[in-house]
């Protein structure tokens, strides 16, 4: 499987054998149950759809949502994503898909939704550096000219304004699996993932991993 979906549960840290810090996500990933399956016969693509199991199920669903996980004999599920399978992978409605999908050491990317900022100026949003704070300056956290008088005498596309900030998707790479709780279906992942605690992430193995750093050979010093 590709990947799996999970819950973001907060952040934390961890010691390793030498006695250094790891901060790490603890994100509840899974169980997952497969509740439909794509096949290129019928939608053009394949693809399976996973539900994210959870201890309480929503309480307001739709006839057409229950009769949906009804097919499967689950129960409603309040968020469903779609994965791609490995090459020849099969797997069934009503499946389970665990967090022992990775193993430790591996490098996952993990895809969620940003905190909401809500309206923010150009300084906090874009990191302009604003103007003088001394006195008399009148000019703080403005953006600035935004654009030529005389010609193209407009504001030209894509220039960077206040406006709302955060709560879009996100996906940070290469993050490394610490450690894996196949009991309690819990992963620890190094660094931070998108997202407040609470959030729902999607969990996939990297598609662009960074090589592992080589120990380089010492340069010989010359003689003065």
């Amino acid at each position: 499987m590709e990947g799996i979906l999970g819950k973001k549960l907060g952040m934390t840290q961890i010691f390793t054998a030498d006695g250094a810090t790891v901060q790490v996500t603890v994100v509840q990933a899974g169980p997952c149950v497969v509740t439909a399956l794509r096949t290129a016969e019928q939608d053009g693509y394949e693809a399976v759809q996973l539900g994210f199991v959870e201890a309480k199920p929503p309480r307001n669903v739709s006839k057409a949502q229950l009769g949906h996980f009804k097919k499967v004999g689950a129960s409603p599920m309040r968020k469903v994503a779609e994965f791609a399978l490995d090459e020849g992978e099969t797997v069934a409605a009503g499946d389970q898909v665990k967090v022992s999908i990775f193993k430790e050491s591996d490098f996952v990317d993990v895809v969620g939704t940003s905190k909401g900022k809500g309206f923010q100026g150009v300084i906090k949003r874009h990191n302009f550096a604003g103007g003088a704070a001394t006195h008399g300056s009148m000019f703080h956290r403005a953006p600035g000219g935004i654009g030529a008088s005389s010609f193209p005498s407009r504001v030209i596309k894509g220039k960077r304004f206040p406006g709302h900030m955060g709560d879009e998707r996100v996906t940070t790479r290469n993050l490394k699996v610490v450690k894996v709780d196949a009991d309690n279906n819990v992963l620890l992942l190094s660094g931070a993932v998108p997202g407040a605690a609470g959030g729902y992430v999607v969990i996939r193995k990297a598609v662009a991993k960074k090589p592992d750093p080589q120990p380089q050979p010492e340069k010989k010093k010359g003689k003065k």
